[in-house]
C-alpha cells in the first residue's frame, strides 16, 4: 500500500550502497507501508568540510588525527562520504531514500549547500530544509536564519550546543532570542541533547537544562535529538509534563534504542516520538532498516514513529 505524497504547507569506512530505483519510483512504502519521513538525513560530502568546526575542539590525538568523524569510537561503520568521487550526493541519496522506502528527508541547508539548495528546487515533494544556527553570531545569525527562512522555506532549526565555539548551553541567553524567532515563525527547533558523541564537554546538553527553556518558551516545538542519554528517564518525565516536547531517535541504531524511551512510545508518548536516522554521518539506511522491525513498538505506533509525528511537527500536510 503507498502512503499518500506530503505536500509542504508553503573509524571504518564502508561505501555508501549504490543508488537503485525502487519497483516502482511512484512507491516509497518500506517494510511497514509506510511513506517514512526520516528527521535527519545528510548530502555526502568531505568529512573534513563537514567536521571543520568540531574538530578544532577536539584535543585528543585519535579524535584529530584518527577518526573518520569525531565519534568513530561509536561508529564503527562509517558510511563514505563520497562512494564515487564524481557521484552525484542528492542523487545518491535519493537511490537510497528509495531503496529503503523514505517518502521524506529532512536536510540541513547548512551542510553542502550548493546540493542541499539542489534537493530542496529539484525534489520538493522528497527533501524538507532546516537551517543550523550558531548562537554566538547573536542578530547576524537570527537576520539569516530569517534570510533563508524567507528564501528557501526552511522548516526547521537545529543548535548543537556542544559543537559550537564557545559551546552554549541549552538554557544560555545566547539562545534564547533563537527560540523567540522559531515561536515567531513557527519553526520547530531540533538540539542536541545528552552527552556529546564527540570527545568534548557535554554538560551545556544534560536534559535538566530543557526544563527552564520550555518553562520561558511554551508554545516553542522543542525536539530533542541524539539520545539525551543517560538522562532518558529525565527526558520522559520532561515530556510528560510539557506538551510541545518531543524525542528524535537520531543518531542511535534501531538495537540501542533506549527502553524506556519506546516503553514511553507504547503508553502515554505515542505522538511524542519521531524516527529520525543518520545516514550518511554516522548510520546506513541499511542497518538502520534492517534493525528497525526488531523494536518493539505496538502496531498503532509504527504510523505516528515513523511519519505522522514528523509531519505534524514539520507543519506538513499528510493526507495518508
Amino acid at each position: 500500500m503507498s502512503a499518500a505524497p506530503i505536500q509542504p504547507c508553503h573509524g571504518k569506512v564502508s561505501k555508501v550502497a549504490p543508488a537503485l530505483p525502487p519497483p516502482d519510483a511512484t512507491d516509497h512504502t518500506g517494510p511497514f507501508g509506510i511513506g517514512v519521513i526520516d528527521t535527519m538525513v545528510g548530502l555526502p560530502q568531505d568529512p573534513a568540510a563537514l567536521y571543520r568546526q568540531i574538530r578544532a575542539s577536539l584535543r585528543d590525538r585519535e579524535s584529530r588525527e584518527d577518526f573518520v568523524m569525531p565519534a568513530s569510537y561509536m561508529f564503527h561503520d562509517v558510511p563514505a562520504s563520497h562512494a564515487d568521487g564524481e557521484a552525484d550526493p542528492v542523487a545518491v541519496v535519493l537511490g537510497e531514500l528509495d531503496r529503503h522506502g523514505v517518502d521524506v528527508a529532512l536536510i540541513s541547508l547548512s551542510a553542502n549547500t550548493e546540493a542541499a539548495r539542489r534537493a530542496l528546487t529539484d525534489h520538493p515533494e522528497r527533501f524538507v530544509g532546516s537551517w543550523t544556527c550558531d548562537p554566538n553570531r547573536g542578530m547576524d545569525g537570527i537576520r539569516e536564519l530569517v534570510r533563508v527562512h524567507e528564501q528557501w522555506g526552511v522548516r526547521a532549526v537545529s543548535l548543537f550546543p556542544h559543537g559550537v565555539s564557545p559551546q552554549v548551553a541549552i538554557d544560555a541567553p545566547q539562545m534564547y532570542p533563537i527560540y523567540a524567532k522559531c515561536v515567531e515563525l513557527g519553526l520547530p527547533v531540533f538540539v542536541t541533547v545528552g552527552v556529546a558523541g564527540p570527545r568534548v564537554p557535554s554538560m551545556v546538553q544534560h536534559v535538566e537544562r530543557v526544563d527552564q527553556v520550555m518553562y520561558d518558551f511554551p508554545e516553542l516545538v522543542f525536539v530533542m535529538r541524539h539520545g539525551a542519554e543517560p538522562w532518558t528517564d529525565l527526558a520522559v518525565k520532561l515530556m510528560l509534563k510539557w506538551p510541545n516536547l518531543y524525542y528524535s531517535t537520531s543518531a542511535f541504531s534501531p538495537r540501542y534504542y533506549p527502553a524506556n524511551i519506546i516503553e514511553y512510545a507504547n503508553t502515554r508518548g505515542a505522538d511524542r516520538v519521531l524516527y529520525g536516522g543518520y545516514f550518511p554521518m554516522g548510520l546506513s539506511l541499511d542497518r538502520i532498516m534492517t534493525e528497525l522491525p526488531g523494536v518493539p513498538l505496538k502496531a498503532e505506533v509504527w504510523p505516528k514513529f515513523l511519519r505522522e509525528n514528523a509531519a505534524r511537527v514539520l507543519g506538513l500536510t499528510d493526507a495518508s
